[in-house]
């Protein structure tokens, strides 16, 4: 019991602090369960800890997402934006073609080559903001890129602070808008997750509640604290940390 709650907690680490910093936590998730199989880990654990996720980025947006009257705009973009990566997320998974993705070569090279993007995106100082500059063609712009978060070692956070960052628009409010478009990417992968259990017989235990609560602290404190970083620091230490991660699977790879 004591071994399963501290998988769960590790596992929640995991999805909670990659599922928002541009480091990819699908990559993440697939390494460490390929170097050590953890015996809780199940389908419902991986719907629980994307739920926590989910949750814990609603409760931390919960201003901008329940004030529909004056956010009406904000919402329809995030909608629209989160568009592209449904229906191509969605053929993948349906096709079965979204698993032959998930190795670690593919890894090893979206996480060397997308770390560069990422560090070129943001070497200029920008300052466009959501409330003045945050239209129709831009976060269409943002949502076609979050398409190649689909691909293990791009990063869903990543690959969409790149995208807002291209467009100029500053670092906190790049990461909001990747943040945001999180929620509809979250819930999607939930929905899909939970037609495979549909024929199945499931029981919520203890485990599930404690992968929930688990992933809802570290999504929500991390959330809170890149916020706060990336006010004051650039990317770089993010770049660095995924150029050593590369480096590693190369020499394991080749």
């Amino acid at each position: 019991m004591f071994q399963n709650i501290i998988e769960i907690i590790i596992l929640s680490a995991i999805q909670g602090v990659s599922e928002f910093l541009p480091i990819s936590s699908s990559a993440h998730l697939i390494l460490v369960s390929s170097l050590y199989e953890f015996k809780s880990s199940s389908l419902l654990i991986d719907i629980s800890l994307h739920l926590g996720s989910l949750m814990a980025i609603i409760y931390f947006f919960k201003d901008e997402i329940f004030d529909i009257k004056n956010n009406k705009k904000l919402l329809s973009l995030i909608v629209l934006g989160s568009i592209p990566l449904i229906i191509v997320g969605y053929i993948l998974y349906s096709t079965g073609l979204i698993y032959n993705l998930r190795n670690i070569k593919v890894i090893a090279w979206t996480t060397l080559i997308f770390s560069i993007v990422l560090f070129i995106s943001d070497r200029s100082r920008f300052d466009k903001k959501i409330s003045t500059n945050l239209n129709f063609q831009s976060i269409l712009f943002i949502g076609f890129f979050q398409i190649l978060s689909l691909i293990p070692g791009v990063s869903r956070a990543g690959i969409t602070i790149t995208a807002a960052r291209i467009l100029k628009f500053n670092r906190v409010d790049s990461s909001k808008i990747s943040f945001l478009l999180s929620i509809p990417a979250l819930a999607g992968a939930s929905v899909l997750s939970l037609k495979d259990i549909l024929n199945q017989t499931i029981d919520i235990n203890y485990l599930a509640l404690c992968a929930i609560i688990s992933s809802f602290i570290f999504s929500f404190f991390t959330v809170k604290f890149f916020l706060i970083y990336i006010n004051k620091f650039s990317m770089n230490i993010f770049v660095i940390y995924r150029i050593m991660i590369a480096l590693i699977l190369f020499s394991l790879i080749y």
